[in-house]
């Protein structure tokens, strides 16, 4: 993280500061996408991005990405052991894990409600025993902790141009399509670890379980019927993207191009999927780099227009002007 993002956010603390550089790598080393729309908020706000971001990386790795050796009984402890050290960093004491103490700060900072955390550990949590959805409303349930709590804890990071209550359902809403759009392209990879993320219910309407999951995913064949299901799950997600979209317009103006361009960027990778014939089960869709350049760009665009109109309304008459140009402002995203 630079010296400048952190002088910005007001984060002295030689410790608070390091703490917060190592959630920055986090996020630019996993969360590539979401990394690239962080870059477009002010410096300001872009720590505590991280931070969140470094908190849900370091569970969800917990659950994921230990050594295969590792049971879940271990992962289950690791996991109890984040929550207690989480619990007592909000309360004011010590903790010597980086991430614990840079999320921490922010979610005293923001006031960000602690609920959020905890569903979202209980979500996680869940992961080790819960392997299959039966319904789309099971799923829905356990993505309130796993996504849309994401959302609702950025929402004070972001601000709003009306009461938070209001932004809450789509901020909430964008959270869960970001997750639908992950389970469908990480449908081959989450079978390895043992879980369907599709509803049983919708793959069962097209003559699909998991038995068939795994022979397309083992013999590299495709399947008429998978695809089908893939299709109709890839237009379920897209359907709760329009839900949160007119959620976009309700933030505040400088942190609406952050927002607008991880709504582009993730719904390209549905349209990636698409494009590659629904082949999840073989390989991972990816965005070619140049569009997500060219949404970048907008992106940028985007933020210059919105901080040159801030600082404009910031200006009285035909007063001295604040002197940055277009150029400027964009060098600040750098």
């Amino acid at each position: 993280m630079t010296a400048r993002e952190l002088d910005a956010a007001g984060i002295t603390d030689p410790t608070l500061r390091a703490a917060y550089r190592r959630c920055r790598q986090l996020n630019s080393a996993h969360g590539k996408t979401y990394f690239l729309a962080t870059r477009l908020l002010p410096a300001d706000r872009r720590p505590s991005v991280h931070a969140l971001y470094g908190f849900a990386r370091w569970a969800d790795d917990i659950v994921d990405s230990l050594d295969p050796g590792v049971d879940d009984a271990r992962r289950a402890v690791e996991l109890a052991l984040l929550q207690e050290r989480f619990d007592k960093a909000l309360r004011g004491g010590p903790s010597d894990e980086p991430v614990v103490v840079a999320v921490a700060d922010t979610a005293r900072r923001l006031e960000i409600e602690h609920a959020h955390f905890r569903d979202f550990l209980s979500a996680m949590r869940s992961d080790l025993t819960v392997t299959d959805y039966p319904t789309y409303a099971d799923l829905r349930g356990y993505m309130h902790g796993s996504a849309a709590v994401i959302g609702l804890q950025m929402l004070p990071v972001l601000g709003t141009v009306v009461p938070r209550e209001e932004a809450a359902p789509y901020a909430a809403a964008l959270g869960v399509a970001f997750q639908l759009t992950n389970f469908l392209r990480d449908v081959g990879e989450d079978l390895d670890r043992g879980r369907v993320y599709l509803p049983a219910d919708l793959l069962a309407g097209h003559g699909v379980d998991r038995a068939r999951l795994r022979w397309s995913r083992d013999t590299g064949r495709p399947d008429r019927r998978i695809t089908a299901a893939l299709r109709e799950f890839e237009a379920l997600t897209r359907g709760v993207y329009r839900e949160a979209e007119p959620g976009i317009d309700l933030l505040d103006p400088v942190a609406r191009p952050c927002i607008r361009t991880a709504y582009v960027l993730y719904g390209a990778i549905l349209d990636a999927v698409a494009r590659d014939g629904y082949a999840v089960l073989h390989r991972r869709a990816v965005v070619p780099r140049r569009d997500r350049a060219a949404v970048a760009a907008d992106g940028l665009a985007r933020v210059v227009a919105a901080r040159l109109r801030h600082r404009g309304r910031t200006c009285r008459g035909d007063g001295p002007r604040t002197g940055r140009t277009s150029r400027s402002v964009s060098e600040e995203v750098a």
